[in-house]
């Protein structure tokens, strides 16, 4: 699989085929039914080590440019991640655009599973942003092909917020000697489902914890809970921290906040936090700083929906999970003795994977 930078080009200035074609997309599948409000997109990035699983994000985009441009960018990273992850399962994700705490409805999301079961099975749905597991047993009502039920693997927040401390304390690892989190300041930015799981990981082990989220409710609600200090939505790029933990939207190392953080470490939940891979984490690893590749660290909810998937049992998805550590520990050693980005090793690991199984299926 040849490998491909994300580009920042306005999808305005690309067709959708262009699109497909530079990220090396399979299928998109746009969405709409008027009488119930449905406008969703559906994107399969890769299928060859198995059925493209990925979740649904329910967000309020600003226009159909940017939630295909969300998608694509969501779907490349569930490749990488699933291959990485050593799971037999392809990349997918789709977006529904509303808001979602104020367009949910049954008939919606029943629509939705309708045209995630036209698939056949190619696109497996799950939980994400703006999606509860309430949501996904609607969308059951209507496919198969969906994973995160209440009553099997149920919501993924946990064990993503789990990979992803097991990612961070590997990083601890390589920087300072030691994974002890202990008195170590941490700036979590986003603190929804995943990201309160990670505060409250955190909380545990006496780290000195700084909070950000949009959601001023749910901000002040967390804080009180685990005793952590509420910052504002940009004051956090200037916090004096050992480590940055983006649990919110992509693109947020960028050339404008990497000139002002002033961290160790960046290892968060997010998806796509490098805005542009090849320029930031280059310029990443320059400053010092060691980035734990978010779709390696975040696969934990993956793992979790791929055991509900595949029949594995709980206890084993948490040592996949666990497993997290020992891989972001190798690729950050890696890199420090190649010198080379931490998020190029993870790419060439993931891509290598695919093409493993490319060349198996080739005599299938």
């Amino acid at each position: 699989m040849e490998v491909r930078n994300i580009q920042e080009s306005s999808t305005q200035e690309l067709g959708v085929l262009a699109q497909m074609f530079d990220l090396e997309h399979e299928q998109v599948l746009f969405c709409q039914d008027k009488e119930v409000g449905l406008k969703a997109i559906i994107a399969v990035h890769n299928t060859v080590c198995g059925p493209a699983l990925g979740g649904t994000r329910m967000w309020n985009y600003n226009n159909e440019f940017e939630a295909l441009k969300d998608v694509l960018r969501l779907s490349r990273g569930m490749t990488y991640k699933n291959a990485i992850s050593g799971l037999n399962l392809g990349g997918g994700k789709a977006v529904i655009i509303g808001d979602s705490r104020s367009q949910k409805n049954e008939a919606l999301f029943r629509r939705f599973g309708k045209f995630v079961n036209s698939l056949a099975g190619k696109y497996i749905t799950a939980e994400d942003v703006g999606i509860s597991p309430k949501d996904m047993t609607w969308v059951s009502m209507e496919t198969n092909h969906v994973a995160g039920l209440p009553g099997k693997s149920g919501d993924p927040s946990p064990v993503t917020a789990y990979g992803v401390y097991m990612g961070m304390k590997a990083a601890v690892k390589a920087r300072f000697g030691t994974d002890s989190l202990s008195g170590k300041r941490v700036s979590v930015q986003g603190v929804g489902h995943v990201g309160e799981y990670l505060v409250g990981h955190l909380a545990k082990e006496g780290a000195k914890i700084y909070v950000s989220d949009i959601h001023e409710p749910t901000l002040l609600e967390v804080a009180k809970k685990y005793k952590a200090e509420i910052v504002g939505k940009d004051e956090i790029y200037d916090l004096d921290v050992d480590i940055y933990a983006p649990c919110a939207l992509g693109a947020t190392v960028n050339d404008d906040t990497l000139e002002r953080l002033k961290c160790s470490i960046i290892a968060g939940a997010a998806n796509n936090q490098l805005a542009k891979e090849d320029i930031h984490g280059k310029k990443v690893m320059e400053k010092g700083i060691i980035y734990a590749p978010d779709f390696l660290i975040n696969a934990g909810g993956v793992m979790n929906c791929y055991g509900e998937v595949a029949g594995v049992a709980q206890p084993q998805v948490m040592m996949m999970a666990e497993n997290i550590y020992n891989t972001t520990l190798d690729i950050i050693e890696s890199s420090q003795s190649s010198n080379r980005p931490t998020y190029e090793i993870a790419n060439q690991k993931a891509e290598e994977r695919i093409q493993q199984l490319a060349n198996i299926k080739k005599y299938m």
